[in-house]
């Protein structure tokens, strides 16, 4: 079972990189929400080693977004006068 989650959450990302720019955000944060379960699922199925190959794969497509949301996270917050 969790063999063909991956698989389907491989070829979904896939679909959305395909899309134009503006359309890949909603299908893009459901990807991005949806991989740290199937991530601790692989962990449950199959070991550690698997579930840390797909962490760093999970890590190397997502490194954009990612980094965006840790600066969003970590920034402090900017004031701006009226």
């Amino acid at each position: 079972m969790v063999l063909w989650l991956s698989l389907g959450w491989v070829f979904a990302s896939v679909m959305v990189a395909m899309l134009p720019l503006r359309s890949q955000y909603v299908p893009g944060v459901l990807l991005l929400l949806a991989a740290p379960i199937l991530i601790v699922l692989i962990a449950r199925a199959i070991g550690f080693g698997a579930a840390c190959a797909a962490l760093l794969a999970f890590g190397s497509m997502y490194r954009n977004p990612l980094r965006y949301f840790w600066t969003r996270l970590t920034r402090p917050k900017e004031e701006h006068p009226l």
